[in-house]
Formats: structure tokens, sequence, C-alpha cells
């Protein structure tokens, strides 16, 4: 059984989407036993608490350096003996420290089919906004290893979802999270925990 951390910092649909799986017996090789925040007003502390999980709050701010920053943060991870860590809405920024720690071990959801519209400045509403904005008919979401590169790791799943005439980023940001997000991101980490992930030359496979 692997222990899983989630880490966020907002209101955490992502974690509640991995608790549901978990409470339904889809993720049967690990658990989240850990939820780190970035915001200590986040929601997704009181969702992690209220399922009986341990909660962490670590702030950039509060540390004089990144370098000081991701060392606490591996301390942190360590600490709940952290197999496998998931950025569920994380808006913090970490260095290679923590990258080189958990190498193809951290696991990334990103609302659009990378390599579209991501790397930095793609996040929550912009992600959707610029994607109405280049009229694609078909968005989504992806669930990838987390290396070096902003979003450019291996990656593990995706899935499509429609743009319907007169989206606004808002409706279309619920569709992505409703059809995509919440579908992929226990299914990459019930895999990763099944050990069925492979990379190769910086190209996950999934082994049958």
């Amino acid at each position: 059984m692997l222990n899983i951390t989630v880490l966020v910092s907002g209101g955490g649909t992502n974690l509640q989407a991995l608790l549901d799986a978990q409470n339904r017996g889809d993720i049967p090789n690990g658990r989240v036993t850990c939820v780190i925040s970035s915001n200590p007003k986040a929601y997704a502390l009181e969702r992690a608490q209220n399922a009986g999980i341990e909660t962490e709050i670590i702030q950039k701010k509060n540390y004089e350096s990144p370098e000081q920053y991701d060392e606490a943060l591996v301390a942190l991870l360590e600490k709940h003996h952290t197999d496998l860590v998931v950025l569920a809405g994380f808006m913090t920024i970490f260095g290679k420290t923590v990258v080189e720690h958990y190498p193809n071990r951290i696991i990334n959801v990103h609302p659009a089919l990378i390599p579209s519209f991501c790397g930095k400045g793609y996040y929550g509403l912009h992600v959707h906004e610029a994607a109405l904005k280049c009229g694609v008919k078909l968005t989504g979401a992806t669930v990838h290893f987390v290396n070096e590169v902003c979003d450019g790791g291996p990656i593990i799943l995706q899935k499509a979802v429609e743009v319907h005439p007169g989206d606004t980023p808002e409706l279309l940001q619920r569709r992505v999270m409703e059809q995509a997000e919440w579908e992929i991101l226990p299914k990459a980490v019930s895999l990763f925990c099944d050990g069925k992930i492979e990379v190769k030359n910086q190209i996950a496979e999934i082994k049958e």
C-alpha cells in the first residue's frame, strides 16, 4: 500500500475526486495519507480533515530562499513517508530539489491537452480563456509526471472534452473537470500504485 500525499492550494475538487475513488475501492494499492496546502484557508484542508487525513501548511513566503522552501517541502513529504506526490491545484512552484528527490513520483493534472495551452502562465481559467480564444473544438485534461520543465513531464493519460458554442471559461472549466480531470487523475494514481507505469526515454508507457 503506497502512501499518497496531495498538494493543494484551493477548493480541492480533484482531491475530492481522489478520495471518492479511494472510497469506491478504485485505488486498491494506494491511500491518501496527507494533504499539504500552500494556503491556510484552502477549503481542501477541510475536505481532508473531514476524511480523517492529516494536513500540513507550507507557505513559500515564510522561507528566505526557494532552496530553503524546497528542502522544507521535501522534509514534510519524508515525514509522511510519501511514495507518490499528487499536485491537485497546487499553485506554488518548487524547484529541482523536490523533483530530483521524487523522480517520476510526482503527478500533476493540467486542464488542457498538453502540449496545447500549457507552460508558464497557463493555469486555472487562463487555460480555458486561451482555448476559447483560439476557437478549438476539443480541449481536455492531461495527467503527467512532473519534471523541471513546466508541464513538460511524461504524459500518463489524456481525455478530450468538447467545446460547446457559447461556452464561457467558467463553463468550460467545469466540464473539463467533470468529464476529464476527475476521471483520469484517480485512474493515473491507481495505475502508478499498481506499478503499471514505466517511463522510457521520457515517454510514459502503461503496462497491461
